[in-house]
């Protein structure tokens, strides 16, 4: 009996401490605080933190896969007989290595300065094809950016100029290789008008010159777009086995003026605004009628969608997006995906684009994307099953304390109920021997 009003007493005591302590290390938030600061000494960036060297030279492979549209029937678009039927050429992919150089804290090591490179080496196993013999037939994008910068200098110089351009065989589409067309060649209209105008670049290529909590409000900055677009939590996810929120671009995002007011300022032709979807980039593109969207006009008014044989968009595959863990605010996988087109419209003047209506004319899509690679996902595993425990820690005291408080009651009674049961047997006792 000494033994168990022991052990009852024992447990009630310790029942009542844990319970105690369990509510009280809940109630002030302190394991809470002990987590945020832990984690935030292991994801802010300072020369002795562990998440630096991962950011000084990342991991994770980013590749950089391209899609190139083939325009299968130049001649009946350009006599206005069919609308452009196009194939899609790729992937075509390329590993995209980021180290960076020069790397020094400034302001009191508040900020961290670096120079990076982006280094862009060919994954053949990945890719359709090689790029240094596939042939593309596509809008030829010099010529049209040099009618567009002078269509407005009059009739007579327009008609001189086509003439010009007619004499070195010039013509509306062009053909080239993929790896030219991505990464640079020699025009030769670029390379006239060089001698007329030294300062023109006789160089052109789509790459050339490119420096590639659920409720928020993400931004991040697309150099294609030439803006900063905002993203919205979409859905959670799952990748290796962290959680994740995915973030990605509502429709609102590229709208059209008319539909989101926030976008008037990105038209500055208020008479020849676009609709929904596509962004005239024209002004940071050397003046050349370059139109951004997403892939196959994702997102955008379906007529452009609609002018174009060989364009369907599909939200899973030409939609941009970032999967965030919400825990650690680690990113596990994005997909960075854009659309170069080309605006194509009668310009008096060029006997060439007499039958053209206004079109929006696709040339490529790209998907910058990266995944978390199977270290770092281990890494992030460990941290966030710690975050776990830790954070739960509290309420398993609290559980540790209930259940003793109830062994506490169970010893209690039995305890009470053996009591009573001796004290009946005694009193049986003393009365059969009297």
């Amino acid at each position: 009996m000494r033994k168990g009003s022991c052990c009852m007493f024992t447990s009630g005591v310790a029942g009542a401490v844990l319970l105690i302590m369990g509510i009280s290390l809940f109630v002030s938030g302190l394991f809470q605080t002990l987590i945020h600061n832990k984690l935030k000494r292991e994801i802010t960036l300072t020369e002795d933190s562990k998440i630096f060297a991962t950011w000084k030279n990342p991991p994770p492979p980013v590749y950089m896969e391209f899609f190139i549209f083939n325009v299968t029937n130049p001649d009946k678009f350009l006599k206005g007989e069919a609308k452009p039927h196009l194939t899609t050429m790729g992937p075509y992919t390329y590993r995209e290595y980021r180290p960076k150089h020069n790397v020094s804290f400034v302001y009191n090591g508040t900020k961290v300065a670096a120079y990076t490179a982006k280094i862009f080496v060919f994954e053949p196993e990945k890719s359709v094809g090689d790029p240094n013999v596939d042939l593309v037939t596509t809008v030829n994008i010099p010529a049209v950016a040099v009618m567009n910068r002078i269509k407005g200098a009059g009739f007579w110089v327009s008609s001189g100029i086509s003439m010009y351009m007619g004499s070195i065989g010039t013509t509306m589409f062009m053909t080239h290789t993929v790896q030219e067309l991505l990464w640079g060649f020699k025009d030769p209209l670029l390379s006239r008008l060089k001698t007329i105008k030294p300062d023109t670049d006789e160089y052109f290529g789509l790459m050339l010159h490119v420096s590639l909590r659920s409720d928020a409000y993400l931004w991040i900055l697309l150099q294609i777009f030439c803006r900063s677009i905002h993203m919205r939590f979409e859905k959670e996810v799952e990748l290796k086995g962290i959680p994740a929120y995915r973030f990605t671009p509502p429709r609102d995002v590229l709208a059209s003026g008319e539909n989101n007011p926030e976008n008037k300022g990105f038209c500055l032709t208020p008479k020849k605004c676009l609709d929904d979807g596509v962004l005239d980039v024209s002004v940071c593109r050397k003046g050349a009628p370059v139109v951004v969207s997403f892939p196959h006009f994702h997102l955008g008014d379906e007529k452009y969608a609609k002018a174009i044989d060989g364009i369907s968009p599909v939200h899973e595959h030409h939609q941009t997006f970032l999967d965030l863990n919400p825990t650690m605010g680690v990113p596990v996988r994005a997909m960075k995906r854009a659309q170069i087109n080309i605006h194509l419209e009668r310009m008096t003047g060029f006997p060439l684009t007499r039958n053209l209506n206004s079109t929006i004319f696709p040339i490529l899509f790209l998907n910058e994307s990266v995944v978390i690679d199977d270290a770092s996902a281990a890494r992030i595993q460990k941290l966030l099953l710690i975050v776990t425990l830790v954070s739960h820690f509290p309420l398993i005291l609290v559980a540790l304390g209930v259940i003793l408080l109830l062994v506490s009651i169970i010893l209690a009674i039995h305890f009470y109920q053996n009591k009573v049961i001796a004290n009946t047997q005694n009193t049986l006792n003393t009365i059969a021997t009297a």
